[in-house]
């Protein structure tokens, strides 16, 4: 298949980079599956060596030569591969491209919570966090720093959504992850012992030693104001906090997730 130059911010084959809603291409353009954005080469590459399936791609027209040469050696026969300027680019996706290449992929099915947490010790459950930034950021310390398997509350940000895979730098498809409506229940159910990260009065240091020693722990992370609802907080089997210094009550949740995913990790 040759490389397609477009010249119009309205080509046929483009839609999913320019026309559709990250919802609708979650659930609209295949109702089977949707489609997700992958950004960067770096990330896509990350992204295909773990299995995901690319549909087409949109490159800027030096980048064919340069940073996407790769994939257009691999996949220029597979799948079409649109190319323009960088300006017609920024105008058809409405920002600068980071290293001016995107992937549109196939959305994997929704995975069970007991394949996910199947071999896992450490698992983080995020609950209610929106923030596409903040959720890029848990994925990239939850591959770096032990983390087996995430849990999402489905009011919580799409791990697939563009802006949290590009600042996930690709973790996101590093640590398996799926979707739960109950988390603190399912978790249970797997053995593991729940613990919550919130002020609370009867919190104990995250560095208390009962929690690193516990076999199978799900940390649990709130939202980027609120934090957790009391009612989770009740529910979990520990309370933990991060002490801090100088007056500050707490930390970004995503800095937090960081912290206690290194304190929390398993010894062996």
């Amino acid at each position: 298949m040759p490389i397609i130059e477009i010249t119009t911010l309205s080509h046929a084959g483009v839609q999913a980079y320019a026309m559709l809603t990250e919802a609708q291409l979650r659930n609209r353009l295949d109702c089977s599956q949707g489609i997700f954005i992958a950004e960067s080469p770096k990330v896509i590459k990350v992204a295909l060596d773990a299995g995901y399936q690319p549909l087409s791609m949109l490159c800027e027209r030096k980048h064919l030569t340069g940073d996407a040469a790769f994939f257009v050696e691999r996949y220029a026969d597979q799948l079409p591969i649109y190319t323009s300027s960088r300006e017609l680019l920024s105008q058809l996706t409405g920002y600068t491209l980071t290293r001016g290449v995107l992937c549109a992929m196939r959305r994997p099915g929704e995975r069970a919570v007991e394949e996910v947490c199947r071999n896992a010790r450490r698992i983080v459950v995020i609950d209610g966090v929106v923030d596409t930034t903040n959720i890029g950021a848990i994925f990239r310390s939850a591959a770096a720093l032990g983390i087996d398997a995430v849990l999402l509350t489905r009011d919580s940000c799409d791990p697939l959504n563009r802006r949290a895979v590009r600042v996930s730098m690709g973790s996101v498809f590093l640590v398996p992850w799926t979707w739960t409506d109950d988390p603190i229940a399912t978790a249970r159910a797997m053995g593991f012992r729940s613990v919550a990260m919130a002020l609370s009065a009867d919190s104990v240091p995250i560095d208390d030693p009962s929690l690193a020693a516990e076999p199978r722990l799900a940390i649990i992370m709130g939202t980027e104001g609120d934090g957790l609802p009391p009612e989770v907080i009740a529910r979990a089997d520990y309370v933990a906090r991060i002490p801090m210094s100088h007056g500050v009550d707490s930390l970004n949740v995503a800095a937090a997730a960081a912290v206690a995913f290194w304190q929390l990790r398993t010894r062996e």
